[in-house]
């Protein structure tokens, strides 16, 4: 079972609260993941990533085993500790300050 962590705009738009649970056959991607989120919750398609492009939003991150995963291939394998559950795979909204 792996679980998803999303930003509360998200969480708010899709009418979830906490984290997301989803069952999925490996390998285990964040394609894979994005995809089967998309499929259960339809409200949030173009909101994590272009619809026809397949490429992140800007001002969100992707976070698994306090590494960050945003820039890595969509078809890369997650970490293992996500694949057992042990950790959460992250959608965080980008952060600026100073």
């Amino acid at each position: 079972m792996i679980r998803v962590g999303l930003p509360y705009p998200l969480q708010a738009l899709a009418q979830i609260q906490g984290e997301v649970e989803l069952d999925l056959e490996v390998p285990i991607t964040r394609a894979a993941i994005l995809d089967a989120l998309e499929a259960r919750y339809p409200v949030l398609r173009g909101t994590i990533r272009d619809g026809a492009s397949g490429k992140r939003r800007p001002f969100l991150r992707f976070f698994a085993c306090a590494r960050d995963l945003s820039h890595e291939d969509a078809d890369a394998p997650v970490p293992e500790a996500v694949v057992q559950g042990e950790e959460p795979f992250l959608i965080v909204g980008a952060v600026a300050g100073g």
